[in-house]
């Protein structure tokens, strides 16, 4: 299959299948970039998510737009963010059409009640993918003080800091412990 057509296919499968925001289509977006398709490594895909997290928008779209971009240029991030927002853009216009009439049918709050656990275990799936990720040779390549930003940043979350406190506060601690002078010494 070409790049563009599997880009299309991966995503629109992603976009339809992703339910319950970004966090919980993780582990549906790694599964195809990363095992089936191996457009990228582990932790190249721990990078996009830090980076799509950062980025304005829906991380969903944040990483097809950079995905694709790898895999076939630009042409691909626009296939692959088109492909994605596709069944959000259609599902959205049918619920707006048809909400008003649906919203008390026992049914559809059956079928929202039913899927609340999948999206929670969905979640915690890419958590686990995010907190124990590991290279094509087996070792994780998350550290000691990776294990330590996420300490600090956890414990000042539960104390309500301000996230963007929390990003900055993250992102120099990373400069500090990765930056470039570190091959200096």
């Amino acid at each position: 299959m070409m790049p563009l057509l599997q880009l299309f296919v991966s995503y629109l499968k992603i976009g339809f299948f992703g339910f319950g925001g970004g966090y919980a289509m993780l582990s549906l977006i790694y599964s195809e970039v990363v095992v089936s398709h191996q457009w990228l490594t582990s932790a190249e895909f721990s990078d996009i998510v830090a980076i799509s997290q950062m980025s304005p928008g829906p991380i969903a779209i944040n990483s097809a737009t950079y995905i694709g971009y790898e895999v076939a240029g630009f042409w691909g991030s626009v296939v692959a963010t088109f492909a994605v927002s596709l069944p959000a853009l259609t599902l959205m216009l049918l619920i707006t059409i048809f909400f008003l009439r649906l919203r008390d049918n026992r049914y559809v709050k059956g079928v929202v009640a039913g899927m609340k656990p999948v999206v929670i275990g969905m979640i915690m799936a890419a958590a686990l993918l995010l907190i124990f990720p590991h290279s094509a040779d087996g070792r994780s390549f998350i550290d000691g003080w990776s294990w330590i930003i996420f300490a600090i940043t956890l414990v000042a979350s539960a104390r309500k800091v301000n996230p963007i406190m929390l990003i900055l506060l993250s992102a120099a601690i990373g400069i500090a412990v990765y930056g470039p002078w570190q091959e200096i010494f």
